[in-house]
């Protein structure tokens, strides 16, 4: 299923940048599905599998996942995933 809102050539970029974190979310059991990409090019993901539920999981959205996408789409102005664990939560 497609994200809503997104252009199909920005949507295959995003998709380029999450394949270069994948494996390493995938070792863990967990991976990210693109959701939207708001007005402002905030990109919105959900984390599946144990990211979903992992107390790490801000830090790896915001150190790893971020980090590339921002890297390699400069017009993505921040991440943001839907269903967080705070940590120690």
């Amino acid at each position: 299923m497609a994200a809503i809102n997104v252009d199909p050539n920005l949507l295959t970029r995003i998709e380029g940048a999450l394949d270069q974190i994948r494996p390493y979310l995938e070792a863990d059991g967990g991976n990210v599905k693109v959701l939207e990409v708001t007005e402002d090019m905030v990109l919105k993901l959900e984390l599946l599998g144990a990211c979903g539920s992992c107390p790490m999981s801000t830090m790896t959205l915001k150190a790893g996942v971020e980090q590339s996408v921002l890297k390699a789409i400069p017009e993505i102005k921040a991440v943001e995933a839907i269903n967080l664990t705070p940590i120690g939560g």
